[in-house]
C-alpha cells in the first residue's frame, strides 16, 4: 500500500481487531482443557485422550496454506467472520459429539478455524498499520491472544465446576465466537470501503504456488529460523509440566508454576513491541531465544520448587519479550501482491515448529533422559538465535538501525 494512509496508533484498532481477537481466544482457551475430558467421557484411555489434544494444532497446520488462499479470495474481514461462524459449528459438535470420531473431526476443524482467523487478522493488521508501528501492533495481537488463552480455562472451569460434563465450556466458546463475528461485522470496514486500500492492488490475484516459487529463497533461509523459533516455543509448553511431573510435584503445583510463567509472559508483550519498533527486530528476537535457551539448559538442574519457579519465570520472560516477533517478521517480508498466501506459508513454518518442539522433548524422554531432551531444545534456541541474526537483516528492512538506514527508513 505504498503511498497510502495507515494507522500510527493502536487505539482505533482496539474495538475492531483486539476485542474480537480476545473473545475468540477466550473461547479457544475455554475448550482446550476440555478436549481430554470429553475424550475420556466417550471411552478413550489416557493415550487416546492425549492424542485428541494433540490434533488441535494439527488442524491448524493443515489449514495454514489454504487459509492464505481463502483470505485472499474472501478478504481478511470476511475470512474472520466466516472462520468464527465455522468455529461455532465445530465447537457445538465438540459439545454434542456422540463418539470419538466426531469429536476428533470437530477438534481438527476448530484448529483449522483458528488458523484462518489468525491469518486474517495478521493480514489485516499488516495492511492497515504503519510499518514503524507494526511490531507494537503484532506484539499486542500476540499478547491479546495469550491473555484470552489464559482467561479461557478459568472461565470454562467456572462453568463446569462440580460437574463432569464439559459441554458448558464448549458453549461458552460458541458464544465468544459469535460475539467475535458480530464485532468484526459491525466495526471492521469492508475492504472496498477502506480509504487506505489500494484498489489496483486489491484486484490482483496470485496463486499460492506462485508466491512459494517467488519467495523460495526467503522460505529456505528465514523460514528455517521461523521453524526453529516455533520449535523452542512449542517445547516451552511441555517442558515445565513434564519436569514438574518428573520431580513428583502435585498437579496443583504444576498448574501454579505454569500459571506464574504465563503471567510474566503476558506482561511483556507491549514493551517488547516498542523496542522492536524503535531499535529493530533483532533487539528482541535474539535475546528472546537466548533467554529461553538458557532457561531450558538450567531446568534439568533444578530439584526444589523455588528453583523450578525461577526457571519457569525466566522461560516466561524469554517467551514474553518475543511476543509477536514471527508475525512482525512475516508482515515485514510479505509482498503486497499475494500477501495472504505468503503469510499462510509463513505461518506453516512456525506452526510446524510449534508442533515439533514437544516431540523433540518427548524423544529425549523416550531415549531415557528427559533432561537431555530439554537441554537439546535449549541448543535449538541457540541455533534459532544464530539463524535470526544471519537471515533477518537480509530479508527485513527493520532488522536493526543499519538495515533501516540502508532502506532510507526513518523513525516516526
Amino acid at each position: 500500500m505504498s503511498g497510502a494512509q495507515q494507522f500510527t496508533s493502536l487505539r482505533p484498532l482496539l474495538p475492531g481487531v483486539y476485542l474480537p481477537s480476545l473473545l475468540f481466544s477466550i473461547g479457544i482457551g475455554a475448550m482446550m482443557p476440555m478436549i481430554a475430558v470429553s475424550a475420556v467421557n466417550l471411552g478413550a484411555d489416557a493415550a487416546g485422550a492425549a492424542l485428541l489434544v494433540a490434533i488441535l494444532p494439527v488442524g491448524q497446520i493443515i489449514a495454514d496454506v489454504p487459509a492464505g488462499a481463502l483470505a485472499a479470495r474472501l478478504g481478511d474481514r470476511l475470512a474472520m467472520i466466516c472462520s468464527s461462524l465455522v468455529a461455532m459449528l465445530a465447537l457445538a459438535c465438540c459439545a454434542l459429539a456422540p463418539n470419538l470420531g466426531i469429536l476428533a473431526l470437530a477438534v481438527v476443524l476448530t484448529g483449522a478455524t483458528n488458523a484462518v482467523y489468525g491469518l486474517a487478522r495478521q493480514a489485516y493488521l499488516t495492511e492497515v498499520i504503519a510499518p514503524m508501528r507494526r511490531a507494537r501492533a503484532m506484539s499486542a495481537l500476540g499478547g491479546v491472544a495469550r491473555i484470552g488463552l489464559f482467561i479461557g480455562p478459568f472461565a470454562g472451569a467456572a462453568l463446569v465446576h462440580g460437574d463432569e460434563n464439559p459441554a458448558p465450556s464448549y458453549w461458552l466458546a460458541v458464544v465468544t465466537s459469535l460475539v467475535s463475528a458480530l464485532v468484526v461485522w459491525f466495526l471492521v470496514p469492508a475492504e472496498g470501503h477502506r480509504p487506505q486500500r489500494d484498489a489496483a492492488t486489491a484486484r490482483v490475484r496470485v496463486s499460492t504456488w506462485t508466491v512459494l516459487r517467488s519467495f523460495r529463497a526467503t522460505f529456505a533461509t528465514l523460514g528455517v529460523a521461523v521453524l526453529l523459533v516455533g520449535a523452542v516455543r512449542g517445547a516451552r509448553q511441555s517442558v515445565l509440566p513434564l519436569w514438574t511431573e518428573h520431580l513428583g510435584f502435585a498437579p496443583a503445583t504444576t498448574s501454579l508454576v505454569f500459571g506464574l510463567a504465563g503471567a510474566v509472559d503476558m506482561l511483556l508483550f507491549y514493551p517488547a513491541g516498542k523496542v522492536m519498533d524503535r531499535f529493530g527486530r533483532l533487539w528482541i528476537a535474539i535475546p528472546s531465544m537466548l533467554v529461553m535457551a538458557v532457561a531450558m539448559a538450567l531446568l534439568p538442574w533444578t530439584q526444589a520448587l523455588p528453583a523450578v519457579i525461577a526457571v519457569a519465570l525466566l522461560l516466561g520472560i524469554g517467551n514474553g519479550i518475543g511476543s509477536g516477533i514471527l508475525m512482525t517478521l512475516g508482515a515485514d517480508t510479505a509482498p503486497e501482491q499475494g500477501r495472504a498466501q505468503y503469510l499462510g506459508i509463513w505461518r506453516l513454518f512456525g506452526d510446524t515448529g510449534n508442533a515439533a518442539g514437544p516431540l523433540g522433548v518427548s524423544l529425549g524422554a523416550a531415549l531415557g533422559s528427559l533432561g537431555a531432551g530439554v537441554m537439546a531444545m535449549g541448543g535449538v534456541g541457540v541455533l534459532a538465535a544464530v539463524a535470526l541474526g544471519r537471515w533477518v537483516p537480509r530479508w527485513s528492512d527493520h532488522a536493526n538501525a543499519t538495515t533501516r538506514r540502508r532502506a532510507g527508513l526513518t523513525q516516526m
